[in-house]
């Protein structure tokens, strides 16, 4: 199930400035949605009891039902604001608006587990569907909200991201795997440049190798130099969400408004990015036959054994 807990990381990014979770999200799962390479503890751990270990695969509908833990903090907003009665009546309307955008993202579960690459592919561009059409129906009432706020009710607003930044900060430089974590703020500056990185170009080369069994499918399939050519485009085209889905945290951007703004953008270039490889899976499972796509879907499930 992609992205179980959209709704969530929703409004952490746009109440709370932390995009670390919405960041997270595309090659890994694009890939995954070819490949299917998820193992039953991984699942299972969605929908496990709190300090128990997950040991069944979950239902899709039992890791939706589980998937919101919360929604707009509308109480320690108002506790933070002091709202006066149109202001109050503006936030019980953005508080509505949340709750409908929940239920539009969890319209947009499958029913039950997609089986097939072309399938899974096709559910993330319906969840992402239903994400934008969230922020979309976000957009006029959190305006009217922030709008009605004074200088001082907006700076006790944005005290919330405020201590969300400053928690993560501390979080950090607590991390015991500072090296790593460097290492990740070098590739995250916007002056950095991977084509200069020895070590970072032999990392991207290893991971290519070992995400992509291009030789085992070109065997197992027996491919012509067609399919050869329509499964390197295929490739080509999911390795490149690398460069298109960061997985650096977006720019902090100073009010509600403009973090949901930038959250759409990102959903967008994802649904982009997912449509792009979904025509090229397209394209190259157009002429395989049922025992070709069969050997293909099992590949993925071979590996994570």
């Amino acid at each position: 199930m992609f992205w179980p807990f959209a709704h969530d990381d929703l409004t952490t990014a746009i109440i709370f400035g932390d995009t670390t979770s919405l960041s997270l999200y595309g090659y890994g799962d694009i890939y995954a949605a070819i490949f299917a390479p998820y193992a039953v503890p991984e699942l299972a751990a969605y929908t496990a009891p709190q300090g128990r270990r997950g040991r069944r695969v979950p239902s899709a509908e039992t890791v939706c039902d589980s998937s919101d833990t919360g929604g707009l903090p509308v109480d320690r907003i108002a506790g933070l604001v002091q709202p006066n009665e149109m202001q109050r009546t503006a936030l019980d309307e953005l508080a509505a608006a949340w709750t409908a955008a929940r239920d539009t993202i969890r319209a947009a579960c499958p029913a039950q587990a997609p089986m097939t690459a072309a399938e899974r592919l096709g559910v993330m561009q319906a969840r992402l569907d239903a994400m934008i059409k969230a922020t979309d129906a976000l957009t006029a009432p959190l305006n009217k909200f922030v709008g009605l706020l004074d200088g001082s009710q907006n700076a006790k607003l944005e005290s919330l991201a405020n201590e969300r930044r400053s928690a993560l900060a501390s979080a950090q430089r607590k991390d015991a795997q500072a090296a790593q974590a460097a290492q990740e703020a070098k590739a995250c500056d916007p002056n950095y440049d991977p084509r200069y990185d020895v070590q970072a170009q032999r990392q991207y080369q290893q991971l290519v190798q070992q995400q992509w069994p291009a030789s085992d499918i070109v065997s197992t399939l027996r491919l012509d130099d067609t399919g050869s050519a329509r499964l390197d485009v295929l490739q080509d085209t999911t390795l490149r969400t690398m460069q298109t889905l960061s997985p650096c945290p977006m720019k902090a951007e100073a009010t509600p408004q403009a973090r949901l703004a930038a959250v759409k953008t990102r959903l967008q270039t994802m649904q982009q990015a997912v449509g792009g490889v979904a025509d090229a899976l397209d394209d190259f499972e157009a002429d395989l036959s049922d025992e070709q796509k069969a050997a293909f879907e099992a590949m993925g499930p071979k590996r994570a054994m």
